[in-house]
Formats: C-alpha cells, sequence, structure tokens
C-alpha cells in the first residue's frame, strides 16, 4: 500500500517534541466535518467490557467458560475530521493493510498466543488511506494524527501515514517505554519509526479546565477539535471533543466502551488504573447531562455505531 512502512523501517528510535501550541490551520469560529469509520469488527465476551463480579470474572473476561453467542460485535474505529484551515485531520488510525494479510504478524506473537487476533477481522477496503479515498480524501493531505491512545487496535495502522505529525499525551508516550508493554496493549512495531511526534502536557501552561473536565487543551486554538485529558483505561488515555455546525461530538475512545458504561458506570474488565477510570468516566457523564444536545461516541459499542450518520457537520 502507498506509504506503507515495514518493520525494516524501525531502526531510528523516535524523538517525540512537545507540541508547539496552537498547531497551524486553526481559524476564529471555525466548525469541523466528522466522518466515522469503520475499520474493523471484533468479537469479545460481554465481561470484557461490562465486568463479572465473582472468582471467574477474569476467566469470562477472556472467554473461557463463555459460549460464543454470547459473545458482542465490536467495532474497531477511527474518524476523518475536516477542518477548513488544517485540512483533514484524522483521530486514530485503525488497523494496518498487513492485519488483513496476516493478523498474527501484524499484532506480535504473545497477542496472537492469547487469541486476539482469532476475535478480529478486517476487509482490505476498510484501512484507512482506502475509507479516505472513498470520501474524496488524498490520505497524502492528512497531516495531523491524534491518537487517543496507542493500542493495537488504534495504533496499527500509523505506519500509513509516515509524512504526519502524529499528537498524543506526554503520559502516553511514557507508558509505551516500559519493557512489558505488550500486556499493556502496546505493540512496539505499530508506533516505533522516525515520525514527527508531539506530546501534549496536560500538567503545563496549555492545558485548561473546559465544560466539566479538569484537563483539556485546544489543539488548534480556535475551540474546534480539543483533547481532553481522559485517563484510566491506558495512563494517557485522549477523548476529543469537536464543534461542529450542527452540535458538539465527543469521542470518547476507550475512556466509555459502550451506551451502557455511560449510563451506568459499569467499569470494564480491565483498567490500567481504575480510580482515574471512574473519574474521567464521571466527567464524561456529567458533560453529557450538561450537553444533552451533544453526540457522545463510546469506544465500541457496535449498536451505538449503527445510528452514526455518515457524516456529520
Amino acid at each position: 500500500a502507498p506509504g506503507y512502512l515495514s518493520c525494516g523501517a524501525m531502526a531510528d528510535a523516535p524523538q517525540p517534541k512537545p507540541a508547539e501550541l496552537p498547531l497551524p490551520g486553526g481559524q476564529a469560529g471555525a466548525t469541523v466535518r466528522l466522518h466515522p469509520l469503520l475499520c474493523g469488527e471484533a468479537t469479545w465476551p460481554e465481561a470484557w467490557p461490562h465486568r463479572e463480579d465473582g472468582r471467574l470474572a477474569r476467566p469470562h473476561a477472556f472467554g473461557i467458560g463463555v459460549a460464543r453467542e454470547q459473545w458482542l460485535e465490536l467495532p474497531i474505529v477511527a474518524f476523518l475530521v475536516e477542518h477548513p484551515g488544517a485540512g483533514p485531520i484524522l483521530i486514530d488510525t485503525g488497523l494496518s493493510p498487513a492485519f488483513a494479510e496476516n493478523p498474527g504478524r501484524d499484532i506480535g506473537r504473545a497477542l496472537t498466543r492469547a487469541g486476539v487476533a482469532k476475535t478480529m477481522k478486517m476487509e482490505p477496503s476498510q484501512v484507512v488511506p482506502e475509507l479516505l479515498r472513498s470520501r474524496g480524501i488524498d490520505p497524502g493531505d492528512v497531516r495531523l494524527v491524534v491518537m487517543t491512545h496507542l493500542h493495537y487496535d488504534h495504533a496499527s495502522g500509523m505506519r500509513q501515514f509516515p509524512d504526519a505529525t502524529f499528537v498524543l499525551s506526554e503520559r502516553e508516550w511514557k507508558a509505551v517505554q516500559t519493557p512489558l508493554r505488550v500486556l499493556h496493549g502496546y505493540v512496539k512495531s505499530h508506533y516505533h519509526h522516525p515520525f514527527d511526534y508531539r506530546t501534549l502536557d496536560f500538567e503545563g501552561a496549555a492545558a485548561d479546565s473546559h465544560a466539566t473536565f479538569g484537563r483539556a487543551v485546544d489543539l488548534l486554538g480556535d475551540g474546534s477539535i480539543r483533547a481532553l485529558y481522559t485517563p484510566g483505561h491506558t495512563q494517557g488515555h485522549m477523548s476529543i471533543l469537536l464543534r461542529t455546525a450542527g452540535r458538539e461530538i465527543l469521542v470518547a475512545g476507550d475512556a466509555a466502551y459502550t451506551r451502557h458504561t455511560l449510563g451506568t458506570g459499569h467499569k470494564p474488565a480491565l483498567m490500567e488504573d481504575e480510580h482515574l477510570f471512574a473519574r474521567s468516566l464521571r466527567e464524561i457523564q456529567l458533560y453529557a447531562a450538561q450537553a444533552p444536545d451533544a453526540l457522545i461516541i463510546p469506544g465500541h459499542d457496535m449498536g451505538a455505531w449503527r445510528e452514526l450518520d455518515p457524516v456529520y457537520g
């Protein structure tokens, strides 16, 4: 695929720099258009997004002892944001072409042995560059990619955009440097390339509170795209708040897998930090209460996904 880097292009270690804010392209009063992109599908036991109690909770979360007809269908997603000044922007990158060809090779030996590859599927037409082309966007025109976090189902496709600037939280970059990163859902070959990485410091001067969120960054300086610090799923997870012409849209990412979690607070089986997850989820719930006209898109809810419009704004 054009622009795709093989694993052999990993010699130079990436050297992230702090983001210089605002990023280029902001325009006073700008609104954006949002295209939800379905990049693949997965099936997982319901005990994964909605944890059970009791001694069998962990085995059930991994599908042990759970009949396949009780597993949930989950979307693997990314988002195209069209900004009038900054051009096409991505939120996450979905899966890579290598996954369609050989899932085990793309997500690595450890996750393959854990059975992850068997739960996921994608068509070649679902790689993000093809989804962009189908919407009249040249993938080479994407100069900014905002990563909610770097788990394999969000970051596998990063290598298809080698000329883009990737923005993520400083804390997320630190999280992927641990020796046992694969046990936390990170695959080094997805992000270990000499790309232009820019990190956001949510403790720094550029961060402020916004609405119900304690720490937020206005990426373009025009209020159209805000990165919200919502850790817990991972240590550096971000959600993204967008201003379209019709309404605000919150791309929650994996701060909330499902509408059920948003409505009830039902936590998933695995979180990096349960206390931080609960705090971030509460901020999202309070936002939903204060902004009833806003659309909140959970991370992996197929029912909610099927109700989305093809484009907003």
